[in-house]
């Protein structure tokens, strides 16, 4: 363990021998003894429940995890950690584990008919597709929790007329309620991050409240405003929104797309959508 040693009963005493980390996976093992614990309570996992971990690493959380759900479906695309994490978790409870890039994981196929509830500390280069990936999966999920960096979290949580609200604020809050929950520091990992972390909580919105709307206008809506986002929502727009879309929608034309409220941007999408014509390819990406 970096920085301290973990003590010999709890939460980090159940992570494995260390395992040499892999730049290329993005690999930052959490440890500290004191955030596992912070974390597994927040998560309050019950018997009987279908876990599944993104990422498991060492351990550090999955087998306080599986000690309590007594079964839990570990993402791990690290091939060298699956046989170690098999080996300890034979005297706990039911470890499956899927050897694969989260990505292109159907997580609707490992619910088996139950909510799943998504945990995992996310490979910081990847998180935001894997994020939307859950969005695209959230039919079959209850919850999740994942760590993440705390600049990422923060833009999860934002409100309009902030500077750190953003396409990722909207796209999340239109299909769920996001809580961020606590601050983790880099002396928490091994090797230690160069930014803070934090845990966020997810819970997917009722079908019913969730956006009526052709996912794709919105994901173009969305992304072009943001793409340019100094720029007004006319300007921003302007390919394919005229003044008689923004009037239809509700929404004001000279505003920027910070300041507007996800609901409008959903107005704007279902009135493009009804025209009838296929959405534009928007390049790029915007945050």
């Amino acid at each position: 363990m970096s920085r301290r040693d973990a003590p010999p009963h709890g939460e980090a005493a159940d992570a494995l021998p260390r395992h040499q980390t892999k730049k290329r996976f993005g690999q930052h093992f959490l440890h500290d003894p004191g955030i596992l614990k912070r974390i597994v309570e927040a998560i309050s996992p019950q018997p009987g429940e279908r876990l599944v971990e993104i990422g498991p690493g060492e351990g550090a959380l999955t087998f306080p995890l599986l000690r309590v759900a007594r079964r839990l479906t570990a993402i791990e695309l690290d091939r060298d950690l699956i046989e170690p994490l098999r080996l300890r978790a034979s005297s706990i409870g039911d470890l499956e584990i899927v050897n694969a890039d989260v990505l292109n994981v159907d997580f609707g196929a490992l619910a088996h008919g139950q909510p799943l509830r998504v945990v995992g500390n996310l490979p910081y280069n990847i998180s935001t597709p894997i994020l939307f990936h859950c969005l695209a999966h959230a039919a079959s999920i209850r919850d999740m929790h994942f760590m993440l960096q705390k600049e990422v979290v923060d833009r999860m949580a934002a409100a309009p007329g902030s500077k750190t609200y953003g396409r990722l604020s909207v796209m999340l809050q239109l299909r769920c309620t996001v809580e961020p929950l606590l601050r983790v520091p880099p002396g928490a990992f091994r090797p230690p991050p160069k930014v803070d972390s934090a845990v966020v909580r997810l819970e997917p919105l009722p079908a019913a409240a969730q956006p009526q709307v052709d996912p794709r206008w919105l994901d173009v809506t969305v992304r072009a405003a943001f793409g340019q986002r100094r720029k007004t929502l006319s300007n921003a727009l302007g390919a394919f929104a005229d003044a008689e879309i923004f009037r239809l929608a509700g929404v004001d034309a000279r505003a920027r797309a910070e300041q507007i409220e996800p609901a409008a941007f959903v107005a704007l999408a279902a009135h493009l959508a009804a025209r009838g014509a296929a959405p534009p390819a928007i390049t790029g990406s915007s945050t």
